[in-house]
């Protein structure tokens, strides 16, 4: 076995996907596992011994040896090292080309299914974008493309389906948007709420849009706050595609190129928009753009209702001056590279760089 061997994302991907048996150890500082990680991963205490070629670094680590182990850092040089050591230690060992940066492209999908209609939940699990593709009678309306659009057009082509429209909730901030290559490359209209910023040709979403594929329609909803064009998707009375207006526990951030007074006036805005969200039947299943953790190969949907985020979001409960004041309190840290990621989902076009470097590191959308 060659000293550096190793797996790319597609591959590990595809082995949790399939349930195959893989041990995959993460040697990160702790404070990088803290904020984002593959799920199923051990975590072992190993990086600063790693770097400096310690013999002794993974001493007190017990795996067991009929299991292929696959190792992750943040870029994908020290795994090679610990990659190595367990190789000569009678394992058979990889480790991840690109490290964690490279594993922010990997996905999975979930499917809910409703009479007469579809919905496809495709998760980047390892950054947390959602992202969805409804179908009804052989046509398709995706929203949010966050993935490669390889990943769609698989879809498409593997179940027969017509793309008719791409859609977004909003202009992202944490990821590149693929909406208008999907769009372009499947011939389907672009269709982007306003007011928006993009240099390029669009068809404008707004309170009277109502998109109809097979035998249901789709009715946006204006929902400014996290950003000004924000807005949600009522499909068929049944599910509610919420962008990062609202989350599954806790609610979008309204201070992205914003001074405090912006800020303070888009959290009044998000406290109306909610409002508007949350007077909808208690039934209605929500589904977010975001989850702030990351995403099991399980087929299980990141969901709630109207109901159950009710009762389990506390921000919710509270009246119009203390929610703007607890928002403006809680506030995370900004997300790396957005206003470079806000640029390039403006112009439409991110030809010029590599898409793992700018998207690398967990999305930031969410208040709780």
């Amino acid at each position: 076995m060659e000293s550096t061997q190793q797996i790319d994302t597609n591959t590990l991907r595809t082995w949790l996907e399939t349930g195959k048996k893989v041990s995959v150890l993460d040697i990160r500082p702790i404070q990088e596992r803290t904020e984002w990680f593959i799920p199923g991963s051990i975590y072992f205490n190993a990086y600063d011994k790693l770097k400096t070629n310690n013999p002794d670094a993974l001493r007190g680590l017990y795996l067991d040896k009929t299991v292929p182990v696959v190792t992750i850092c943040a870029g994908g040089k020290t795994a090679v090292i610990a990659a190595e050591m367990l190789q000569k230690q009678g394992f058979e060992a990889y480790s991840l080309q690109g490290g964690m940066k490279g594993w922010s492209l990997s996905w999975n999908i979930a499917k809910i299914s409703f009479p007469g209609f579809e919905i496809i939940q495709f998760r980047r699990t390892g950054k947390g974008c959602l992202s969805y593709m409804v179908t009804s009678n052989q046509e398709a309306i995706v929203v949010d493309a966050s993935l490669p659009i390889e990943a769609y057009q698989g879809i498409l082509k593997k179940e027969n389906l017509k793309l008719k429209h791409v859609i977004e909730t909003h202009i992202h901030a944490d990821h590149l948007s693929r909406s208008k290559q999907l769009a372009e490359s499947s011939n389907a209209t672009l269709n982007l709420p306003v007011p928006n910023k993009v240099n390029f040709d669009f068809m404008p979403v707004d309170d009277s849009t109502i998109f109809k594929i097979g035998n249901i329609s789709i009715k946006a909803i204006q929902t400014p706050g996290h950003t000004l064009e924000s807005t949600s998707y009522l499909i068929s009375e049944k599910v509610l595609l919420t962008g990062d207006t609202l989350f599954i526990n806790g609610v979008g951030r309204p201070d992205l190129k914003a001074n405090q007074d912006e800020a303070i006036q888009k959290s009044k805005m998000l406290y109306q928009s909610l409002q508007k969200l949350l007077e909808l039947d208690e039934n209605i299943i929500i589904l977010p753009a975001h989850t702030n953790k990351p995403v099991d190969f399980d087929n299980t949907p990141i969901q709630t209702t109207i109901g159950s985020v009710k009762k389990s979001v506390p921000l919710l409960q509270l009246n119009e001056a203390d929610f703007i004041d607890t928002i403006q309190q809680r506030i995370p840290p900004t997300p790396a590279n957005y206003l470079s990621i806000v640029e390039k989902n403006i112009r439409g076009d991110f030809g010029d760089i590599n898409p793992v470097d700018l998207e690398a590191g967990a999305n930031r959308c969410a208040v709780s």
